[in-house]
């Protein structure tokens, strides 16, 4: 039988490794190594919409590549893009498992299997 320190515990450990995981993409990194064995689902869902932060990131900066067009898109996608990482980490940070404004079921939906 879990005493509720040890539960108290492993809820702290994968609020930290959801937390470290919208930290970027090193901490990204980390957090899924450090989930690896524990296997944490609140950590679990947490790294996956970190892990959909950073494609959006990289597709925005490819987009960001076309001159004019691609430039106003990327500064505004930018923009946005930083309001949904606050918007994660502050929900990591209160231990509330709810996805990132606009994407974040799109995110849960694509990473399922990691």
């Amino acid at each position: 039988m879990e005493t509720i320190e040890n539960k108290t515990t492993v809820v702290n450990e994968g609020k930290n490794i959801a937390i470290i995981a919208y930290i970027t993409i090193i901490g990204l990194i980390i957090a899924y190594v450090m989930n690896n064995d524990k296997k944490d689902a609140f950590a679990a869902y947490h790294i996956k919409q970190s892990l959909g932060l950073a494609a959006t990131g990289l597709a925005l900066g490819i987009v960001g590549m076309i001159p004019i067009l691609g430039w106003i898109i990327n500064i505004l996608g930018i923009i946005v893009l930083l309001y949904m990482w606050v918007m994660g980490l502050m929900n990591a940070i209160n231990g509330k498992e709810s996805p990132v404004p606009f994407l974040g079921e799109k995110y849960k939906e694509w990473f399922k299997n990691i």
